[in-house]
């Protein structure tokens, strides 16, 4: 998994314009929480999509990020989460162990 981190609010935008041309993932991780721990080993054991790109957001560090991704995107902050975003909006969104790899490549490829 080659994970694109995370770390700045200025950094939403440039997700939200390449979602125009590549579908783009937000994984938001907590360092301490078990769940989110085994949300993360689930998506990385598998093959992630080439065209597809992957955010990694740390919850502990950048909190307040993770609230400005739930304001942009208009979606409740959930931990873990992921979002797939398409066209500027997300037209995605799966928390805790509901969170799978071939969900989220379905969503982010299917045309919209």
């Amino acid at each position: 998994m080659n994970w694109i981190p995370l770390r700045t609010p200025q950094e939403l935008n440039v997700i939200e314009e390449k979602s125009f041309t590549t579908p783009q993932v937000i994984f938001k991780h907590s360092t301490r929480c078990s769940i989110s721990s085994m949300a993360l080993h689930r998506l990385e054991k598998e093959d992630a999509p080439a065209n597809i790109d992957f955010n990694f957001l740390d919850l502990i560090a950048f909190r307040g990020l993770s609230n400005a991704v739930s304001e942009k995107f208009n979606i409740p902050h959930q931990s873990p989460q992921a979002l797939v975003i398409k066209n500027g909006k997300c037209v995605f969104d799966e928390s805790h162990s509901s969170i799978y790899m071939n969900e989220i490549a379905e969503e982010a490829l299917t045309a919209s």
